[in-house]
């Protein structure tokens, strides 16, 4: 299972063990708590997800190293590392919004993605790669290639989010005129994961947004990269992750 293809599917049993908790608890109140700004919500469900996803990835991979959004992160001495978002979209969760799934990565010890899963339950898709093979989507209509189809007309639109900390979200909203200006339209779903995987398909031109963590971008940004988007991920010297066809 140390191939490419054989971690894609490590990957897309993963986030659909998590995103199917996110699921069968959509109808729970339960407790939502704010870490870090305001705004930024945790719930039971997120914990829960995660769990289901790392007894997934430990039980096939029991020396590889877990990096979770809401649990310690689990050491490995593989050399692979998998990175994981429980609930990416917990606002929308919280709302009935139905833009919100599980996010996997896998990387190698020199940092190369390898492969990648999105679920989103609600909209019963599952977006996929591996390194070198390309990327898919997975509907209850059956499995695609990725993109689906680039879009031909004059119009453009760009997808993109806001920082929960408020004088960060002044900056890019300040930003934003200059972003827009190759672009006719602008799209927040408020889901990164989701956003790139439509990048992936072809639905939205570009996406770009800062002030994420690895976790938001992991499995998106490989899903787009072999769809054959142009990706830029955050470093140390430009916090911005980008993805775009034009």
């Amino acid at each position: 299972m140390s191939t490419a293809a054989g971690l894609r599917e490590l990957a897309v049993t993963a986030a659909r063990y998590g995103a199917g908790v996110c699921l069968r608890r959509s109808t729970e109140g339960g407790d939502v708590v704010t870490k870090g700004a305001a705004g930024d919500l945790v719930t039971a469900v997120d914990r829960a997800a995660e769990e289901a996803v790392r007894q997934v990835l430990l039980d096939a991979r029991p020396d590889d190293a877990l990096l979770g959004e809401e649990l310690p992160a689990h050491p490995g001495s593989s050399g692979l590392q998998w990175v994981i978002d429980p609930l990416d979209g917990t606002t929308n969760f919280t709302r009935r919004i139905p833009f919100y799934g599980t996010s996997v990565g896998v990387r190698d010890g020199d940092g190369v993605w390898l492969a990648a899963a999105v679920c989103a339950p609600v909209l019963d898709t599952t977006w996929s790669a591996a390194r070198g093979t390309g990327a898919q989507v997975e509907t209850a209509s059956g499995r695609e290639d990725l993109p689906l189809a680039l879009a031909t007309s004059s119009a453009s639109v760009l997808g993109t989010g806001l920082s929960y900390d408020a004088t960060h979200r002044r900056r890019q909203l300040r930003e934003l005129g200059w972003l827009m200006v190759d672009y006719t339209d602008m799209r927040r779903f408020g889901a990164a994961a989701i956003d790139l995987c439509l990048v992936a398909q072809g639905s939205l031109d570009a996406f770009v947004e800062d002030d994420l963590g690895v976790h938001d971008w992991a499995a998106g940004a490989l899903i787009a990269e072999e769809a054959g988007a142009q990706v830029h991920r955050p470093t140390d010297r430009d916090a911005t992750m980008s993805a775009h066809w034009r």
